[in-house]
C-alpha cells in the first residue's frame, strides 16, 4: 500500500500562537508575519504576562524569546510543561552555546532558532514541529511493511524472508523517522536535533554513517532507495509503505 501525502490537512491550519519576545518591534514584525500566514498569534513582551494569558487562552504552538523581563523563557516552559507535556515549543535566543541550546532540550522545548534568523526559516520549523505532533495523534506505529520488508520498530528488527537483522538503537530511530516521512524529505537538522540533539559536524558525520548502514540492510529489495537531497536531508523512496498500529 503506497503512502499519499497529497491530500492531508494542512499541519498548521488553524494555528494558534502564543508569541513572546521582549524586542517589541521583533515581536510585532514576527507577529504580523505570521498572521499573514493565516495564523492566530498573540504577542506578550514578558514571560509574566505571556504564561497569564497561556493559562487563560487556548493556544496550540509556543514561541518563547529566552531572555525575556519577569520570567525568562526557559522558565516559562518549564510551568508551561507542568501542565501541558504535548505543547510544541520553540525558543528564540541571541545566544548560540552549546550548553543554552542542551538547556532549552532538557527543559522539553521542540526547537531552538538563533537570532538572527529569517522569517521563512521559523515557518519551515514551525511546520516541520506540526507535521511531527499530528503524527503522533494518530495510533502508535508498532511497524512498517516496506516493500519486501517487515520493520518491527519495538522490537528494533528488520524482516525480510528468512532473513532478520537487529538494528541498533540509532539506526531503529533513524528508519523510524525516514519511514514517518516516506517519499518526503526528512529535514537534515530535525533528524539530529530529534535523535542526537545536537546538530553539530561530528553528530551529522554520525548520521551519515548510519544512512549507509541502512542503505545496505534494505539493499534485497531494489524498490526501495534512500537518497541524498542536497542542502536539505535525505528522502525513502517506497512504493509500497504502510504503518501498523495498535
Amino acid at each position: 500500500m503506497a503512502t499519499n501525502n497529497s491530500n492531508q490537512q494542512n499541519p498548521v491550519e488553524n494555528l494558534r500562537i502564543l508569541l513572546c519576545e521582549d524586542d517589541e518591534n521583533l515581536g510585532m514584525l514576527l507577529r504580523e508575519y505570521v498572521q499573514a500566514k493565516g495564523f492566530t498569534c498573540d504577542l506578550y513582551v514578558d514571560g509574566d504576562a505571556g504564561y497569564k494569558a497561556y493559562l487563560k487562552g487556548r493556544y496550540d504552538f509556543c514561541i518563547l524569546d529566552v531572555m525575556m523581563p519577569k520570567k525568562d523563557g526557559f522558565t516559562m516552559a518549564q510551568e508551561i510543561r507542568a501542565i501541558n507535556q504535548d505543547i510544541p515549543i520553540i525558543f528564540l535566543t541571541a545566544k548560540s552555546l552549546k550548553e543554552d541550546i542542551l538547556e532549552g532540550f532538557k527543559i522539553g522545548g521542540d526547537d531552538y532558532i538563533t537570532k538572527p534568523f529569517s522569517m521563512e526559516e521559523l515557518l519551515f520549523r514551525i511546520e516541520a514541529i506540526m507535521r511531527r505532533v499530528n503524527g503522533k495523534k494518530g495510533k502508535d506505529v508498532i511497524a512498517y511493511k516496506l516493500g519486501k520488508f517487515t520493520f518491527d520498530v519495538p522490537k528494533q528488527v528488520l524482516t525480510i524472508g528468512d532473513q532478520t537483522t537487529k538494528l541498533t538503537t540509532k539506526e531503529n530511530d533513524l528508519l523510524s523517522l525516514l519511514c514517518a516521512h516516506a517519499n518526503e524529505v526528512l529535514e537534515r537538522n530535525f533528524a539530529l536535533k530529534t535523535i542526537w540533539i545536537d546538530d553539530n559536524y561530528f553528530n551529522a558525520r554520525s548520521m551519515d554513517v548510519y544512512i549507509t548502514k541502512l542503505r545496505k540492510h534494505l539493499k534485497d529489495d531494489p524498490s526501495i532507495e534512500i537518497i541524498n537531497i542536497h542542502g536539505k536531508g535525505y528522502k525513502l523512496i517506497a512504493t509500497d509503505i504502510e504503518a501498523v498500529t495498535k
